[in-house]
């Protein structure tokens, strides 16, 4: 459908009443001044080389293109059909653990805003594939179905936090389960989860949901965030770190066994998160390797064909044409 992206512009077209009430202003100045000078024959014979009919067109040359000039600048538009392009990909499910524990600080500035750094690079780095998004920490949450949109996923991962589960723990299993049934369950490949946590919790509910992944073609690629000798968790907005029922400060310790282990049953990859930007390369090395498959291209914007061109060159080439039309009659050789 056909619509304009910028349409307060045509608002400009309102000039056009006060220039043709100009233009008929200047109409009757002229008769009347024609009447003033006396005999009317005798203007006739001096003034027959005038035509009025060119001065009306080169009026309406001057109309129609200022009024192609200010559509072309509301810019009229229509879906390009373009957009049914086909490119080669897959789908990725990003799981992104938001339990407390990830706010330990065993990584700068915390697991949690570590993991978003990420979690941000690596979707800028997906391209043609479809990302979609899953929180978890207690339970798991869909934040994001699959889509191409890459500004609306990093939205979605800026505002995560462990405030948008209020079920604390870490339920890899329910995440998992929530990742395979976002993703499409008839096709056995082109399909990938990236899950990033620190695996502190160990969830016996995983076994099976790794099993249907695995039986389905879904690749499951691990990030480790934190360390093996662990950190104390600060609570959020005071210098407290988390305790125990004992009163006991926690400390909390990636299980990168854990993390492994699932990797290892889809034959996926585990990667510590130590370095961004080669963590991001060695995982999407892994990815680019998988079988693609034919999805939509987009950039997270509709795509338009627009008439702009279409409408500024014939408003120049009126405006040119005005400038050699004549208001004399041309005199015919003898």
């Amino acid at each position: 459908m056909v619509s304009f992206q910028h349409i307060e512009y045509l608002l400009a077209l309102a000039v056009l009443v006060p220039l043709t009430l100009v233009f008929l202003l200047v109409l009757r100045w002229k008769s009347k001044t024609r009447r003033k000078l006396g005999d009317e024959e005798l203007i006739r014979q001096l003034t027959k080389q005038y035509s009025p009919r060119l001065y009306l067109i080169k009026f309406i040359a001057v109309i129609a293109a200022l009024v192609l000039a200010i559509v072309a600048g509301a810019n009229l538009r229509k879906p390009s059909t373009s957009g049914k392009e086909k490119k080669g990909g897959i789908d990725v499910m990003i799981a992104l653990d938001v339990s407390k524990s990830m706010w330990a600080q065993d990584a700068k500035p915390t697991r949690l805003d570590r993991a978003k750094q990420f979690t941000d690079v690596l979707i800028d780095q997906l391209g043609d594939n479809r990302v979609g998004l899953v929180v978890f920490a207690g339970r798991a949450y869909l934040q994001m179905p699959l889509t191409s949109d890459v500004v609306a996923s990093k939205i979605f991962v800026a505002n995560a936090s462990p405030d948008e589960v209020p079920v604390q723990g870490t339920e890899i299993g329910d995440a998992l389960q929530l990742c395979s049934n976002s993703l499409d369950t008839k096709e056995k490949k082109y399909k990938a989860v990236v899950l990033i946590s620190d695996g502190e919790d160990h969830d016996p509910k995983s076994e099976k949901v790794l099993q249907q992944l695995s039986d389905e073609g879904v690749i499951v690629n691990t990030i480790g965030v934190g360390s093996s000798e662990g950190s104390p968790i600060l609570e959020p907005g005071s210098s407290d770190y988390k305790k125990d029922i004992n009163g006991q400060t926690v400390i909390s310790k990636l299980n990168e066994q854990e993390l492994q282990d699932i990797a290892q049953k889809t034959n996926g990859e585990y990667h510590h998160l130590d370095d961004i930007a080669a963590t991001v390369n060695a995982l999407m090395q892994s990815l680019n390797s998988m079988e693609k498959k034919a999805i939509d291209a987009g950039t997270g914007e509709r795509q338009y064909d627009t008439f702009y061109a279409w409408l500024l060159v014939p408003a120049v080439l009126l405006l040119i044409a005005e400038i050699f039309i004549p208001e004399r009659k041309r005199r015919l050789a003898l």
